[in-house]
């Protein structure tokens, strides 16, 4: 059932241009963000830094300033490579209600029409998931230091239950409201942290990690009609 759903969501992957649509809105306001970000920052430590200070015996010290701006280049262009991933998942789970329409279009047409989810609902879901993933990620790289060769597999595990729990949410919440997919979501916890595995392992890979939020959402559409035929049948 998860192999089937995977694949037919790479097969619209490359032919649907909403899919396309939501990609590049996505990855354009998560450069917008970062590079807002990081003039924030700089100009906080610039803030901070004094110009000039004087220290016994070394005299007048002019250079601070330059050194700490420097850093912070260093230091944002090793944070944004971290945190582009998450960021971008979260970003683009703003538009993610485009992508699942997609999917129901093509793969379901006989279904009426799904409740949309309002916009700031959306912005909401999208911040609180946002500061979950990137605050378990930030989390999980002090296991990564202490438990290196586990790294891999604790890095899948978790992002694949987050990504399980809010692309699942997503695609039943439209069907079937809040309250509905919680209720599902527990219901069928195990197979939703696998898909949400398969969904993370490619967050490993450079570039094809982008895809993922879209291929997660069309992906957990098709699960989530499955789940809802094969609960029926019982």
């Amino acid at each position: 059932m998860i192999l089937r759903a995977v694949l037919r969501a790479i097969g619209q992957l490359g032919d649907d241009p909403r899919f396309r649509r939501v990609l590049w809105t996505g990855l354009a306001l998560t450069v917008a963000l970062l590079a807002a970000f990081y003039v924030a920052f700089v100009w906080l430590v610039t803030w901070l830094v004094p110009d000039t200070f004087s220290l016994p015996w070394a005299g007048e010290i002019t250079w601070l300033d330059d050194v700490a701006g420097a850093g912070s280049i260093l230091l944002m262009l090793v944070l944004s490579v971290f945190l582009m991933v998450p960021v971008a998942s979260a970003i683009t789970s703003m538009f993610l209600d485009n992508v699942a329409q997609a999917v129901e279009d093509r793969h379901y047409p006989a279904l009426p029409e799904a409740e949309r989810i309002p916009f700031l609902d959306a912005v909401r879901d999208t911040a609180g998931f946002m500061g979950v993933l990137v605050a378990a990620n930030l989390g999980a790289f002090l296991l990564y230091l202490l438990l290196p060769p586990f790294a891999p597999f604790i890095f899948w595990a978790m992002n694949g239950f987050l990504l399980g729990r809010e692309y699942y949410t997503l695609a039943a919440m439209r069907r079937v409201g809040r309250a509905g997919a919680m209720a599902r979501r527990r219901r069928h916890a195990a197979t939703i942290w696998i898909a949400g595995v398969l969904m993370a392992v490619p967050l490993s890979v450079p570039i094809l990690n982008l895809l993922v939020p879209i291929l997660g959402a069309a992906t957990f559409t098709h699960l989530f009609h499955a789940l809802e035929a094969r609960s029926a049948r019982v």
